[in-house]
């Protein structure tokens, strides 16, 4: 016989319906949408919220806002003042800033999304199976992390990217590598708490298989801090992209990056400052928007710091 589907929602209405008929107000309420509720009195981070979404929006519809193509070259107009033809004026090669830095938002958020995509993949798989398995598998992983974490990040990943070759896939490699590992400790001792549990060990003994576990039993109680993690992790990527363009084994010209444009900018800091600050302020809004709103959904997600 075949199961009714949202057998769980028809008894939440059956309970509800029972509370209404006792004369007893009830309302139903799921742990994330409590923790949005928590996260919407948090008036800084929602501001944030709203900067991200406009800065995300601004790279997807670049074509459409930016007035110039960014690889355009004007020669006529070298170096020129702010002006309103160039709202920042424009670079070495008569291109127009603003239009690049618009572009460049593309690469950097593309860059720190896909860069923690990358690092979450590795971390929740290889943390998981060290905090479920513990023993062997668990001191080798351990190890591995230990590896990884004994090199400062930048110069691990300026080594990555010199042993594999500039480009942006080898880009998104190389930052991937560089931030699971925070993931993965996260994830191996949020495991470890959590394959104690009654749950876990109702699954064992029905014959579940570990990777049914895994996947349906501890990932998805892990749910709070990937998010958390990913969402703090951004930013740091998109340092890491932003310093590894500055010293040119990044993003390479002449696609438009942030840190590119800085380190193109600095022959010229004296007279036309706005080239070199103004995708140093692009790139320290996205970051502390990031940041912001990532230790706000953090507060929202931790059911230590509700009210």
């Amino acid at each position: 016989m075949r199961k009714k589907r949202f057998g769980f929602f028809n008894k939440q209405k059956q309970f509800e319906q029972e509370m209404l008929e006792r004369g007893v107000e009830y309302e139903y309420s799921s742990f994330y949408a409590d923790s949005f509720k928590q996260l919407k009195k948090n008036k800084m981070a929602m501001f944030c919220a709203g900067i991200l979404l406009f800065l995300i929006l601004v790279a997807i519809f670049a074509p459409l806002l930016a007035p110039y193509d960014p690889a355009y070259q004007d020669y006529t107009a070298v170096l020129a003042e702010p002006s309103k033809a160039h709202l920042l004026g424009t670079d070495e090669y008569g291109r127009d800033i603003l239009s690049r830095i618009i572009y460049g938002s593309r690469v950097s958020i593309s860059i720190g999304i896909v860069a923690q995509v990358v690092a979450s993949l590795v971390g929740i798989t290889l943390g998981s199976l060290a905090g479920y398995y513990g023993g062997v598998i668990d001191n080798v992983i351990s190890r591995i992390m230990e590896i990884f974490q004994a090199f400062p990040d930048l110069i691990f990943a300026m080594a990555i990217m010199t042993f594999m070759g500039k480009g942006v896939l080898n880009l998104f490699i190389a930052l991937g590598l560089l931030t699971w590992v925070r993931t993965a400790r996260m994830i191996r001792g949020s495991v470890m708490q959590l394959k104690e549990k009654e749950y876990i060990e109702a699954s064992r003994a029905c014959g579940a298989s570990t990777f049914w576990i895994i996947a349906k039993g501890l990932i998805p109680n892990c749910l709070s801090t990937i998010i958390v993690m990913v969402t703090l992790g951004i930013p740091n990527a998109i340092m890491y992209e932003a310093s590894l363009s500055f010293l040119g084994i990044g993003i390479q010209p002449p696609t438009p990056s942030w840190g590119n444009m800085i380190s193109a900018a600095q022959t010229f800091i004296s007279y036309r400052p706005l080239y070199s600050i103004m995708p140093g302020v692009a790139i320290m809004v996205t970051v502390i928007a990031f940041n912001i709103f990532g230790d706000g959904l953090r507060d929202a997600l931790d059911p230590k710091l509700k009210t």
